[in-house]
């Protein structure tokens, strides 16, 4: 959940590349109104991130940002590495280098980003939606679902975007993190720390995160590889399990919970640095349109520019843990102290999440904790605080493209209707629009389709 790691950048939801590429487009020609529609209610309210920002992409969008009150005011005071075990935390060298960078909330600066937009000429409007990249006039859902008279269509935002012609590779990670406000004398602006291991198995890609903000506010997150093997594995449980580590529940003790939720984040590549490479876009495309040149300008930009050098020296961290959490740790050193990001070899990826999942015999159950209603809690409970809110006489929308699949993979999720028989019962309106069930369905039988605009998370200070 850092924007710079060794030297990997992960930014948490495409909405800072639209807002990026929107307010270029903007300052390139300021003659031309631009609208753009959007599904939250307000700006920022369904992106998710702890966040560790390099500003460097910002200096080059709005120089004067520092002069204009953004929500970028902690920055990195300590870096910490850390490997947990059940009882302890082993202190390691850092892989991370963020001098120079800033803790921040990335909902907050989307916020900050949409109304430097809108001064620039840029129409947001918050509440209305866009799936497709045809502009229309949609105001009911029909095929046979149900239709809804105010219904209208909502962007999909993050992973499995709609209006993205293609998925670069089906590999990415679900998140799941709360804001806290914890004792004063426990909290040290601008400190970071990101673990490995416990309380994850040695096959399970993925780690933790602990990001100090102002306000005594702390961002606390698990960060889990959807490529898991073990069907029994929740991430949402191995979270609740995380902050009973004596190093993390000493620091949440006495504190409150001020928001949770849940994200799925596109995995490593060129998909990521959204905000550079949404400007690199905005002028590729502006130059297409006014002066006619060939729109694989962006393409030859995106090779000179300072993210290509930094994504290509990391191309090989994610690929190294297929073999495991120890080889993994073992050639992710390789790659950075001995080859310094330019090792003669790419790893390649393994293969798709969906496809990962094994089969239950082959696993045994997982012994999950008892919430304590202190530091770990229940799902109600935490989706309370996600301030999530959708229309309930909407049609759901998690689709099944094939009904029959339940019935002959999924039938222990079946309900009993008033006459006994089994039926199908989704909850869409507690949907978190993380979609991770789009992603990890091993049969890819669920779509994560638009619900009504605005429906969703309403975060604040994610």
């Amino acid at each position: 959940m850092t924007t710079k790691e060794p030297k990997r950048a992960r930014d948490a939801a495409p909405a800072a590349e639209w807002l990026q590429s929107s307010i270029e487009q903007c300052i390139a020609d300021t003659k031309n109104n631009t609208a753009k529609r959007r599904n939250p209610t307000r700006g920022g309210a369904h992106i998710l991130s702890g966040n560790v920002f390099e500003p460097r992409a910002l200096d080059e969008l709005i120089p004067k940002w520092r002069q204009e009150d953004a929500p970028i005011r902690v920055p990195v005071s300590s870096d910490k590495f850390w490997m947990l075990t059940k009882n302890k935390a082993w202190t390691l060298p850092s892989p991370f280098d963020n001098k120079g960078n800033y803790v921040i909330s990335l909902s907050q600066l989307v916020r900050w980003m949409s109304v430097k937009a809108e001064e620039l000429g840029f129409e947001v409007y918050p509440g209305f939606a866009a799936s497709e990249k045809i502009i229309t006039n949609h105001k009911l859902r029909e095929s046979g679902q149900g239709q809804h008279q105010t219904y209208a269509l909502g962007i999909k935002e993050g992973c499995r975007l709609p209006v993205s012609v293609i998925n670069i590779r089906d590999l990415g990670w679900v998140v799941v993190n709360e804001v806290w406000e914890i004792e004063e004398g426990k909290h040290k602006p601008g400190s970071v720390v990101h673990t490995v291991g416990w309380p994850l198995d040695m096959k399970t890609y993925g780690g933790s995160f602990l990001y100090h903000l102002d306000d005594r506010q702390l961002a606390i997150g698990l960060v889990v590889a959807l490529n898991y093997r073990n069907p029994f594995l929740s991430p949402y449980d191995e979270f609740q399990k995380f902050k009973q580590h004596p190093a993390i529940r000493t620091l949440l003790e006495g504190g409150t919970v001020l928001q949770y939720g849940a994200r799925t984040l596109n995995e490593g590549g060129f998909q990521v640095e959204m905000c550079t490479k949404g400007m690199l876009a905005a002028e590729a495309t502006f130059k297409a349109l006014v002066e006619g040149s060939s729109i694989d300008l962006y393409w030859e930009n995106l090779k000179k520019s300072w993210i290509w050098d930094e994504l290509y020296r990391a191309r090989n961290y994610r690929p190294a843990f297929e073999y495991g959490f120890i080889p993994g740790m073992a050639l992710s050193a390789v790659e950075r102290y001995i080859f310094k990001g330019k090792s003669p070899f790419t790893l390649k990826h393994g293969k798709p999440d969906h496809e990962a999942t094994e089969m239950v015999n082959l696993h045994s159950p997982i012994s999950y904790p008892k919430p304590d209603g202190q530091v770990s809690f229940d799902v109600p409970s935490s989706l309370y605080r996600s301030n999530t809110n959708h229309e309930h006489d909407q049609p759901p929308h998690l689709r099944l493209r094939d009904p029959a699949v339940p019935e002959t993979v999924n039938l222990p999720q079946y309900v009993s209707d008033e006459n006994g028989d089994p039926k199908l019962h989704i909850n869409a309106q507690n949907c978190l629009h993380c979609k991770a069930c789009d992603i990890k369905d091993p049969k890819q039988n669920i779509e994560w389709t638009v619900p009504e605009g605005g429906g969703g998370p309403g975060y604040t200070v994610m």
